[in-house]
């Protein structure tokens, strides 16, 4: 590096390159590539200091000190960094400005120690004259903005490590407790014991087809709905309770609810009626446009349009500004800079005209509370906007649709509004003895479409404006796909019904999350950073704890029994509010309102005179609840009661099914596996009892094995059916017999199993089948071969049999030597003869990895991907089923199968895996120091040995006590 030179550094190596092309001559951009040090793990404090340190990297005695450490993979850029800086007359920080990257500046001057003057760049897009413009501009690193930062890395270090050893005692190993993770999951977890609990309610209306002269004198025909009978209005599903019954408010109402029988008499009685028209009225209708994105909006908006994951938006949003096509993405502000609103305004007029824009130009004001982070909205970067056609030829499918959706909402923010008007007519029919029946048609007519020009909404309405003047689509009886117009009418006009027709509806429970329906319920109960919410989702998802099905998040079992444990035990810190003020006490520090230290002490150890945000009452801390905790009842916690004494259990190996009012023979409850792909909601009492009775039901006799006389069943285990054979006690004893081995061991012999092909199913299973699989292994034959190294002659045997990774010969030497082939299909095992055999190992064999002969074809084809338009199959792999298009492969989720995975959700569980990139491998390298190590290590005398033996024994467990710890313990919110 040249002398004089001015050293700028970003977090990522495309932010660096973008940058450095900009900066030019003079400038040397590098990467830090995120955070360069973070909080140590207790294992990785230094014996000195692990009484200050050790329980959490952080000394809770001493202001909540961190002990940070520059981790393995980062001690390379470290040095780097520190070269370049050593001919550096000048450090520039160029981080992200939020938090996080705030906390990363920090970092670095903390690491790096620059002798030279330090100056902290300031921008909120990757664009020549944003990136000049931040050199003149320069400011100091903010402290506030870092203390709230590492009060927030704190916090979480303390949530996790104190609660998540609660979960691993009572509910099972590896589990996380996290500070909105925990709170998410619980949101997910509540929706599905509504769904559970809701029971369905019927209720009927009446669809009259009606006809009318149009305006050009031919009959139009429209669909009206009855909403009165009688003078009462009709029940909707808004007057069901989740009990399935009306709510008081119905009763209040005095509503009327039709059923089945008195729906279809009402419809006969219309079916002659004459419909008359009681009132037909217009009223403007005016749609505004929507504020430019925040984080959340787009989130949101992007799985609702574009089907993709918060993951993906964000990940694609990254990419986005990163190479300078948006501003920065992780922001709660809707304001758009002067020079944003021109840029847009010039957009919307060469692609949509001067009618289209707004009378003047439109600034939006930020509701969202402790709105923080960066200061202008997400929008297409720089004084002019690229065209989503340019943009599209430089980037990934993904991300140049999300651009397309950024495009479009920022030049809608500045157009005209859409206007219309909506027609709304009623019309009464007699229904003989039960009185008047009214009905009702609305509809609205798009007559200038505004800002939906450029969204893409409401083209059919659209086209063209004038044909659709004074005319209404129907809305409330007419298929979503119609666009029914209604013809003029007035007051006292009679119809006629060409059809009326009962219609029958039922009651749905509460719609389940999906990733953009939770981040708005996190956005608006406050809960945690909009720029942390893919994290959140992403943690919740890789723990366990939620699974997706299309797009819907669904809550295992296993969630339930975290969720119960906590709720139970410390509800203080799933409840919604308490998380929200602890979101809010962040803000204040990051507004120097407050410090960290004294909102941790309060916090942590609690205080006399009420939390940050609640000063009416005592504050009890976190370390003084999980020190009075108490006994936990596991049992009860992992209990899941769904109804007639059944309930779910939480194993160790899974959740089960229990049925408390039927024993077994040795009086234990008959249980049952349950299906990965049921949800929750779906295990109704019903389908409890069917899955009892068709795998709980205790072992199926099949026979008598003719050669032992013992006896052949098929049973249902943890891995799945298998067959078994028992031998009578007496052989069992005659065996034994001349031994002195005890003789309880005798009497209870363990029985021989064997697994059932995949071709095979337990209900249908035969005796002459079972005794085929407890004969394996199968001796096929002999052979002689000769050794092409020795020219010796030895006789081999060959044997079939079924294993982990599916069928299998075995060649067996004079010597006991052993080699392998694999066979084709299950079936082979019986049929394979001598030849063959001896066909299959004269071919080279293919190690682990490398193939194995012939590929299996694909268990199913999918069709074209369509955005790489390659075609996607699934495959049967060595771990199981999975996706691929030929280059990206993505592991079969547990909750699909092959057969039931829908092609569009296969699809977008690839785009998922291509946008998250290849997966990091563990290197050679260091499986190379190991091994060195091992060897070292094995060079110790004996003496050594032992004195080192006594002390690894009581090491041993503290590192396995402490790795646990570190290893499981969450670092996400």
């Amino acid at each position: 590096m040249a002398a004089g030179t001015k050293l700028v550094i970003v977090e990522s190596p495309t932010k660096a390159k973008k940058i450095a092309g900009y900066l030019g001559d003079g400038y040397t951009v590098l990467a830090s590539v995120g955070h360069i040090r973070d909080l140590a793990q207790p294992s990785q404090v230094p014996a000195a200091k692990k009484e200050k340190y050790g329980k959490f990297g952080v000394d809770v005695n001493d202001g909540f000190e961190p002990y940070y450490i520059v981790g393995p993979d980062k001690k390379k850029t470290v040095s780097q960094l520190k070269e370049a800086l050593k001919n550096a007359d000048e450090l520039y920080l160029a981080t992200d400005e939020d938090r996080e990257g705030e906390a990363i500046a920090w970092h670095l001057v903390q690491t790096l120690k620059p002798k030279v003057p330090v100056k902290r760049m300031v921008f909120h897009e990757i664009t020549p004259e944003a990136i000049k413009a931040s050199l003149t501009k320069t400011r100091d690193v903010d402290d506030h903005m870092v203390d709230a930062q590492e009060t927030r890395r704190v916090l979480d270090r303390l949530y996790g490590y104190e609660l998540s050893p609660v979960l691993w005692r009572k509910v099972g190993p590896g589990l996380s407790a996290g500070r909105v993770q925990s709170v998410a999951t619980r949101l997910i977890v509540e929706r599905e014991r509504e769904r559970m609990a809701f029971v369905k309610a019927p209720y009927w209306d009446v669809v009259a087809s009606l006809s009318a002269p149009g305006a050009e004198g031919e009959p139009v025909r429209f669909d009206a709905r009855m909403i009165q009978l009688d003078g009462k209005r009709l029940a909707t599903s808004k007057d069901f309770g989740a009990d399935g019954k009306l709510t008081p408010a119905g009763f209040a109402d005095n509503v009327c609810q039709l059923d089945a029988e008195s729906a279809a008499a009402v419809a006969q009685t219309l079916r002659e009626a004459a419909f008359t028209v009681q009132s037909m009225e217009t009223r403007p209708y005016r749609r505004r446009p929507l504020p430019p994105f925040t984080t959340s909006t787009l989130q949101q908006t992007a799985g609702n349009r574009l089907g993709m994951s918060s993951r993906q938006t964000m990940r694609a949003a990254q990419g986005l500004y990163e190479n300078g096509f948006i501003t920065y993405m992780r922001t709660d502000s809707v304001t758009l800079s002067q020079e944003a609103i021109a840029a847009a305004r010039n957009a919307v007029e060469f692609h949509f005209g001067t009618k289209f824009l707004s009378d003047a130009p439109k600034q939006y004001a930020t509701k969202t509370a402790g709105a923080q982070e960066a200061h202008e909205c997400i929008r297409p970067a720089g004084s002019s906007f690229r065209d989503p056609e340019d943009v599209a030829s430089k980037v990934p499918a993904d991300q140049a649709k999300l651009y397309r959706l950024i495009w479009q909402r920022t030049l809608a923010s500045q157009m005209a509004d859409a206007t219309g008007s909506t027609a709304t007519v009623r019309l009464s029919a007699p229904a003989g003895p039960r009185g008047d029946a009214v009905f009702q048609a609305s509809g609205t007519v798009i007559e200038f479409p505004g800002f939906m020009r450029a969204t893409g909404e409401g083209k059919r309405a659209a086209q063209p404006a004038t044909a659709a003047k004074g005319t209404a689509s129907v809305k409330t009886a007419a298929k979503d796909d119609e666009n029914t117009s209604l013809p003029p009418m007035h007051q006292g006009d009679v119809l006629t019904a060409d059809e009326v027709n009962a219609d029958g509806h039922e009651t749905q429970p509460p719609a389940r999350y999906t990733e953009a329906s939770l981040v708005k319920t996190l956005e608006a109960k406050e809960i945690g950073r909009p720029s942390t919410y893919a994290s959140i989702i992403s943690t919740i998802i890789d723990r366990g704890y939620v699974y997706e099905r299309g797009r819907a998040l669904i809550p295992s079992w296993l969630a339930f029994a975290v969720v119960k444990l906590l709720e139970t035990n410390f509800p203080k810190y799933v409840d919604y509010q308490f998380t929200a003020d602890m979101e809010n006490g962040l803000d204040r520090i990051a507004r120097g309102k407050e410090t960290g230290k004294d909102w941790l002490t309060r916090f942590y150890f609690g205080s006399g005179d009420g939390a940050a945000t609640n000063a009416d009452e005592a504050h009890e801390g976190l370390q003084q609840q999980v020190a009075q905790l108490g006994d936990i009842d596991a049992r009860a916690i992992n209990t899941i009661e769904i109804g007639d004494g059944l309930h779910v259990r939480v194993g160790r190996y899974g959740p089960y099914l229990e049925d408390m009012n039927h024993l077994d023979a040795e009086g234990n409850p008959k249980r049952a596996s349950l299906p990965p792909t049921l949800a929750p909601d779906e295990l109704t009492v019903e389908q409890g009892h069917q899955l009892i009775e068709s795998n709980a039901g205790g072992p199926r006799e099949l026979g008598t094995d003719p050669a032992t006389g013992g006896i052949v069943e098929v049973r249902n285990g943890r891995f799945g059916p298998y067959v078994s054979l028992t031998i009578p006690q007496s052989e069992q004893a005659e065996t034994a017999s001349g031994t002195r081995k005890s003789s309880k061991k005798a009497a209870t012999p363990k029985p021989k199993m064997a697994s059932l092909f995949k071709s095979m199913k337990p209900e249908s299973i035969t005796l002459e089948q079972a005794l085929q699989l407890l004969s394996l292994p199968r001796t096929v034959g002999t052979f002689e071969e000769t050794d092409a190294k020795t020219g010796e002659v030895s006789q081999v045997t060959i044997a079939a049999n079924n294993g982990r990774y599916g069928p299998y010969l075995t060649k067996t030497a004079a010597d006991g030597s052993t080699d392998t082939r694999s066979l084709g299909s299950e079936d082979e095992i019986f049929t394979v003869d001598i030849a063959k055999a001896k066909e299959l190992f004269a071919q080279p064999k293919y190690g682990r990895g490398r193939g194995r002969g012939t590929a299996k074809p694909p268990l199913r084809e999918l069709g074209n991907d369509p955005d790489t338009g390659k075609p996607v199959t699934i495959k049967d792999g060595f771990y199981g089923a999975y996706i691929t298009d030929g280059e990206t492969n993505r592991t079969l989720p547990k909750q699909y199968t092959p057969e039931s995975i829908e092609p569009q959700e296969a699809f977008r569980l690839l785009a998922e895996k291509r946008a998250a990139g290849p997966s990091k491998r563990r290197t050679r390298k260091s499986t190379a120091k190991k091994t060195t190590a091992k060897r070292t290590t094995a060079k110790k005398t004996t003496a050594t040995k032992r004195a080192a033996k006594k002390t690894a024994a009581s090491s041993a467990s503290t590192r396995t006590r402490a790795k646990r710890s570190t290893t499981t313990a969450t670092k996400e919110e």
